[in-house]
C-alpha cells in the first residue's frame, strides 16, 4: 500500500466498518469487536479487514467460541457493510470485503510470556550470582609450594645444596 489514495481508502473502510458495526449491525452473536487493521489490494478490488474479539463477551464464552460466534456474525452481515461502504466511498468499484481474525492479541500473549520466562531466569541468575563467587575464591596467584615427594621425605641435605651451588657456577661461567 504505497499509494496515498489506497491507504485513504482503507483508512476510510476502517472507520466505515467500525462504525456499522458499533451501530447497525444488531447480531446477538458479535461480541466487542475492534476493527484493527483493514488492507486494500493497489487496484482497489478487494479489501481484508483484521479484527479482534474480546474473549468472554458473548455470554461468558470461551475465546475460541467467541471467535467463531463473532466470525459467523461478520459473514453474514458482510453484504450490508459492503453496501455501506459502496454508499460512503462513493466509488465506482467497491472493493470486497473479507475478515480475518487477526493474530495480533495471540502474538503479544507469546512475546508476554517469553518476557516474563527471560526475567524469572534473570532473577534466578541474581540469586546464584549472590549467593556464589562467580571464580575461586581467592582469585590472586601465590607463589607455587613444592609438593613433599612421599617417596623422599627427608629434607635436602647438605650434598644437594652444593649441588646447586655448581650449577649456578656453571651458568656464571
Amino acid at each position: 500500500m504505497a499509494n496515498p489514495r489506497v491507504r485513504r481508502i482503507a483508512d476510510r473502510i476502517q472507520v466505515i466498518v467500525a462504525e456499522m458495526l458499533e451501530r447497525r449491525i444488531k447480531d446477538p452473536r458479535l461480541g466487542f469487536v475492534t476493527i484493527t487493521d483493514v488492507r486494500v489490494t493497489g487496484d482497489s478490488q478487494q479489501a481484508t479487514v483484521f479484527y479482534t474479539v474480546l474473549a468472554g463477551a458473548a455470554g461468558e464464552q470461551s475465546d475460541e467460541a467467541a471467535l467463531a460466534a463473532t466470525a459467523a456474525a461478520l459473514e453474514s452481515a458482510k453484504g450490508l457493510i459492503r453496501s455501506e461502504v459502496a454508499k460512503q466511498l462513493g466509488m465506482r468499484i467497491t472493493p470486497t470485503l473479507t475478515f480475518v481474525a487477526d493474530a495480533l492479541p495471540e502474538s503479544a500473549r507469546h512475546l508476554d510470556e517469553v518476557l516474563q520466562r527471560a526475567r524469572q531466569l534473570d532473577e534466578e541468575a541474581a540469586a546464584r550470582r549472590v549467593e556464589a563467587y562467580a571464580g575461586e575464591p581467592d582469585p590472586y596467584k601465590k607463589p607455587r609450594q613444592p609438593e613433599p615427594d612421599p617417596e623422599n621425605d627427608a629434607e635436602p641435605g647438605p650434598e644437594t645444596e652444593r649441588e646447586t651451588d655448581r650449577e649456578t657456577d656453571e651458568l656464571d661461567d
